[in-house]
């Protein structure tokens, strides 16, 4: 059954080319790819967007974006991917800046999706790290997400998504459901999702493989409030994982020792079931494209857009690996 989702591309795997040459070679090489998913800020590399010049310098904004609609791409989303929440006021503050200056830079852009993050803030007062309360494993983890609700998460999202509703109100915030934010799954996710009409959630289905949870189920459960999602794959080490588990302080490497390693779509699962997720996403959520984001620490960059590319496609016109001519 064909979507109607488009693909993408988060340019921060190329970001050692210019946004130019990222372009060019886009529409040489894998003319699958018509959108784009460029970094604005706070973790996000910025050399394919410069925030500051494109607010500031109307002549220079315009270049920029006919660059872009001259090759026949868009920029679906701006990636401002950071910790709002950080028990680092310097940190905090940048990436709030960063956030904020992005949501003010896709309503003069007209862009309709940001992805970020929801963050995590301390454990308690005085802390200088994050606290990722996953669990209540040991006594002082217990409760301690509704502590860094009521003190950090709810007064900072609510002010945020009013912030976004007033500057631009078309926009979602794409938050990723990745585990090490106060917003790493369907519950958390939920309960944040209710502190504004423009928060919305980004599925990337490799944070589920690993994390064991159903990216299909996941979809239909949040319906409308997905509003973008990223491609990309994982393969487990049976014999790494057997030994160490899921949770490998170690990660990312060195990778050849890791229990799971992020992939190259398709590496992990089969054509069917990307075909299968691409119609989840188009039949329940508003999300538009599917942006491809390589980080397989195996294969080239170069390499796994390409292979990404060309299995998307097929996927998104219900075409499966054993069908295609």
């Amino acid at each position: 059954m064909p979507t109607s989702m488009r693909i993408g591309l988060v340019t921060e795997a190329l970001i050692h080319w210019t946004l130019p040459e990222v372009l060019d070679w886009l529409v040489a090489e894998v003319p699958e790819i018509t959108d784009l998913e460029i970094g604005s800020g706070a973790y996000a590399p910025t050399q394919h967007c410069d925030m500051a010049r494109l607010l500031g310098d109307a002549g220079y904004r315009k270049t920029w974006e006919n660059e872009i609609a001259g090759r026949g791409l868009r920029v679906a989303a701006l990636n401002v991917w950071g910790n709002p929440l950080h028990p680092d006021a310097d940190v905090a503050k940048a990436h709030d800046k960063a956030l904020r200056d992005t949501i003010t830079l896709a309503a003069t852009l007209g862009v309709p999706r940001i992805v970020a993050m929801a963050g995590c803030p301390a454990g308690v007062h005085g802390d200088q790290t994050p606290v990722f309360p996953g669990g209540g494993w040991l006594p002082y983890l217990e409760n301690l997400h509704l502590r860094q609700w009521h003190e950090k998460t709810m007064p900072y999202w609510q002010s945020l998504a009013g912030f976004a509703q007033r500057e631009h109100p078309e926009l979602l915030i794409c938050l990723e459901l990745h585990p090490g934010t106060v917003a790493h799954n369907v519950e958390s996710f939920e309960e944040l999702c209710q502190l504004g009409p423009s928060i919305a959630a980004n599925i990337d289905p490799s944070h589920f493989f690993w994390t064991g949870m159903d990216a299909g189920a996941v979809v239909k459960r949040l319906g409308r409030r997905v509003g973008h999602a990223h491609a990309k794959d994982l393969v487990f080490n049976q014999k790494q994982l057997a030994l160490n588990g899921l949770l490998d302080r170690r990660w990312p490497s060195p990778a050849e020792q890791m229990p799971w390693t992020f992939a190259t779509v398709g590496s992990g699962h089969s054509a069917d079931w990307w075909a299968q997720f691409t119609n989840d996403l188009a039949s329940w959520g508003r999300a538009h494209t599917l942006a491809i984001e390589h980080e397989d620490p195996f294969v080239p960059a170069e390499v796994g857009i390409k292979a990404a590319g060309r299995l998307l496609a097929r996927a998104c016109g219900g075409q499966t690996e054993g069908d295609a001519t």
